[in-house]
Formats: structure tokens, C-alpha cells, sequence
């Protein structure tokens, strides 16, 4: 029974302890008669038994003391007063770097100079927009994929042979900070994906974007969708999850932290869904994948659906043309509210093993003259066209080669793409995993590749 003589904001019953346990506790900010910024040991949210503090945590209070005793007689203000200023996360970061080595890039004048602390860490102003992240639906389960395989550094089906990277490693992990994780298809789920973008990072503003290349189970094997609704049953999100993961994460946040990608399902046949989801699920802008079999050109509820190419007219441009008829209604209240509608992010590349230049598998030729005939478009090129996907030995063999094309090493499809796309100013090269799957292991190939971009993109 909840005691009616405590305070309002008294805790204790919402806590798992026993009267024996709570006994044994006293309140946090008891505990800590100091008020350090950092705590210098154990707090409980209630749910398990903190343990005692530690030899070094005592060790790193009483350091935290001395300093910020010193700092505090040098800016003539409390010692409590100085902890609660900048000059005080900057000792205890000290601190800590005495007791547990130099795991905090911090200086001594941090301790006294605001703007020196400023100086250290990132911007106020800082905004970081990251176009293109993914999550998947709770309902799937088990283990994860190849691509946080070859991230973590462990074995994977991208370098199956076990082929050291540029410098000589063998599976040497894109970030150390995920070495040794279980790869689950939980790591991808929304809770996981809310502390990992909104509270581990910098990020200020998301795209939840899809990828609509679904393939349908059978038992000879798996065959294309006939429609949209087979597709989405087989996604790793759908278009309303897709919109609906943004709303809420904007209602959360109570401004807006997240955009969300229209699905581009394109053809005749599937017109009526980009008209349902632009009326209902009100997307910010596009994305599709010319390799999905997401093309519907007829309305023959037999036929499967199709691969594509951006510069086909009787299948993408019947698409922008619906969506350029909305853009225009009601003298453009679309573009007012959603400012990136006209942005259509395109997936390209990532085929090690094409044969062909065919649009329909990501190769760029189709570029050109669809962002020619649609200059009211943005072409966002996903991944830069780059050919192999994610583990680029080849991309690496081609700078070696000394093959140029208009005079710098020929990296498969993105230095093609970027030669292409040159004099479109409608046509943007997005980086996303090809900086990611260079920039540790490859480097070369990513200088070439940002300064090639820089060079013929601008």
C-alpha cells in the first residue's frame, strides 16, 4: 500500500526492492554529497541491486574533489557551483583519464575556459542529416545479415574467400565498437534503432527509407511479385510502417526528426498506390531500386512485376508524371509541406557480379536522358553506382590498373556515373555504405572516389 504522508515524487514504490534491500540504499543524490556531473558510482533505476562503489571510482572522486577544489579557488566561485558548469564535466573527464588512461580527449583549460571546452566538442548549431537509414519489421526474428557480418569484421559472404583489405587485414571490422556483437535481426528492430540514431549519435534529422525488392517464396524457388500488396507482405517494412515509424517518432520528439521515402512502385499498373500513398501516408520524397521487380506494366493481375530503368517511358515516366501532377495541385501546397517531394533516391550498384550494363541492374546509362526530360526532379544516386558491393578489392585492382577514363583511374560504374551525370544539375551522388565499405579498409579507393565525385559533381 503506497504511503499517503510521502511526497508526490517520492519513488520508492515504484521500485522491484524489497523493505530489506531499500534499506540497504540510500537515494542518489544522497550518496553523493560531492554532486559530481559524471556519477562516481553504481545508480539503480530500481530494477537491480547496484554493487558498492569501487576502489577506482573512489579514486576518481577524490581527484574529481582536489580539481575541481583548485578550479573552482582560481574562478572564485563554489566548488558546487563550478561542478555545475562545463569547467566540471571537463574535471570529472580528467579524472577519469587519471584513474582508467586517456579515454577522454579533454585538456586543463577546459576546466577554466568555457570556449576552450566549446572548442572541443562539436558545434552548437551542428546538423547532421543521415539520408538513408533502415529498420525491420519486430515480427522478424533470428539471426541478421552479411552486411553487419562484414561490418563487425567477422566472416561473410561479400569476401568468401577471406581476401586480406588494402592494408593487409583480414576481416578487419568497418567500427571496433561492434566487434563481438550478436548479429540479430533485433539490432534492427525500432528500440534498438532509436538509441543507436537518436541518443549514441549526432544525428539531428533520419530518413526511414525501404527497399521494395521482394522476392516471393515458392516451392520451385522464389518469383516476383504480381503486385503490390505480395511485395509488401515480403519487405522488410511496408510503405504504412514505413510513415508510420515517422509520425511517431515525430510525435515523440514534438518536432521533426524524421522523414519518411515514398515507396516507387512504377508502371501503369501500379499508379493507383503512389496516388494512395501520397493522399494517405504523405511521403517527404522517393526512393526505389531499379533491381526490384517493382515495376507493373499492365493490369493483368497474372503477370509479375518487373525491373526498370529511370529513363523507360512507358514504365518510370508515368510515375513522375503522377507525381509531378500532385506537385502542382493546389498551386503547390505539397512542395510547401514537404519540401523534398520532388527527390527521387535511386539505388544503384552494389552488383559485383553484373555482366552487362543494364540499367535495370543498377548500371547508370539511364541517367542522362531521364534527368534531362525531368528536370523538375532530383536524381539522388544511392551508394554512387559503385559496382562491387561493400567488399571493393575490385574497385581497388581498377585504380592499380592505371586504366583511366577523361584522365582518372576507372572505379566500375561510379567513375562512368559521375562522367554521366556531370552536366545535371538535378543529379546528386549519395555516398552512405561505399564511404562506409572504403574509407577502413580501402581508403585509396575512397580518396579517388570523393575526389573523383568533387571533380566532374562539384
Amino acid at each position: 500500500m503506497t504511503d499517503s504522508t510521502k511526497k508526490p515524487e517520492f519513488r520508492e514504490d515504484d521500485s522491484w526492492f524489497s523493505e530489506a534491500q531499500l534499506d540497504r540504499l540510500a537515494p542518489a543524490d544522497h550518496a553523493d554529497p560531492a554532486h559530481s556531473p559524471i556519477p562516481t558510482q553504481m545508480v539503480s533505476n530500481g530494477e537491480y541491486m547496484p554493487i558498492g562503489q569501487t576502489d577506482k571510482q573512489k579514486e576518481v572522486e577524490a581527484r574529481l574533489a582536489a580539481l575541481s577544489a583548485q578550479a573552482a579557488k582560481r574562478l572564485g566561485m563554489s566548488r558546487r557551483k563550478f561542478l555545475t558548469t562545463t569547467g566540471g564535466f571537463a574535471a570529472s573527464f580528467i579524472a577519469m583519464n587519471q584513474v582508467f588512461g586517456e579515454f577522454f580527449d579533454v585538456r586543463p583549460i577546459e576546466m577554466l575556459m568555457s570556449e576552450a571546452y566549446a572548442a572541443g566538442g562539436p558545434p552548437r548549431d551542428l546538423f547532421v542529416f543521415d539520408d538513408q537509414t533502415h529498420i525491420i519489421r519486430s515480427s522478424r526474428t533470428g539471426p541478421g545479415n552479411a552486411l553487419r557480418d562484414i561490418a563487425e569484421g567477422n566472416p561473410n559472404t561479400f569476401n568468401p574467400n577471406n581476401l586480406p583489405d588494402e592494408l593487409g587485414r583480414v576481416n578487419f571490422p568497418w567500427n571496433p565498437a561492434l566487434v563481438g556483437l550478436p548479429n540479430l535481426n533485433s539490432n534492427f528492430h525500432l528500440a534498438q534503432y532509436m538509441k543507436d540514431v537518436y541518443l549514441d549519435s549526432q544525428v539531428t534529422v533520419a530518413i526511414m527509407t525501404n527497399n521494395n525488392s521482394a522476392a516471393i517464396p515458392g516451392a520451385g524457388g522464389s518469383r516476383p511479385p504480381k503486385n503490390v500488396q505480395e511485395s509488401e507482405a515480403n519487405e522488410i517494412l511496408t510503405a504504412e510502417q514505413t510513415m508510420a515509424t515517422r509520425d511517431w517518432v515525430n510525435q515523440l520528439a514534438g518536432s521533426t526528426r524524421m522523414l519518411g521515402h515514398g515507396q516507387l512502385y512504377t508502371g501503369t499498373g501500379n499508379l493507383w498506390f503512389i496516388e494512395e500513398q501520397i493522399e494517405r501516408l504523405k511521403p517527404d520524397s522517393w526512393k526505389g531500386y531499379n533491381i526490384a521487380t517493382a515495376a507493373k506494366v499492365d493490369n493483368d493481375p497474372n503477370s509479375d512485376m518487373m525491373r526498370w530503368a529511370l529513363d523507360d517511358p512507358d514504365v518510370a515516366y508515368p510515375t513522375y508524371a503522377k507525381i509531378d501532377e500532385f506537385a502542382r495541385k493546389d498551386h503547390g501546397r505539397i512542395l510547401k509541406e514537404h519540401p523534398g517531394f520532388m527527390n527521387l533516391s535511386i539505388h544503384k550498384g552494389l552488383q559485383t557480379n553484373a555482366t552487362t550494363r543494364d540499367p535495370r541492374l543498377g548500371h547508370p546509362i539511364d541517367i542522362p536522358r531521364a534527368a534531362g526530360d525531368w528536370p523538375q526532379f532530383n536524381f539522388i544516386i544511392y551508394h554512387s553506382c559503385i559496382k562491387p558491393a561493400f567488399w571493393v578489392l575490385n574497385a581497388l585492382n581498377e585504380v592499380n590498373s592505371g586504366v583511366l577514363r577523361e584522365g582518372v583511374p576507372d572505379i566500375s560504374w561510379t567513375t562512368e556515373m559521375a562522367l554521366l551525370a556531370a552536366p545535371f544539375k538535378n543529379v546528386y551522388a549519395e555516398i552512405g555504405t561505399t564511404f562506409a565499405s572504403t574509407v577502413i579498409t580501402f581508403p585509396t579507393v575512397c580518396a579517388h572516389i570523393l575526389g573523383q565525385l568533387l571533380k566532374f559533381m562539384g
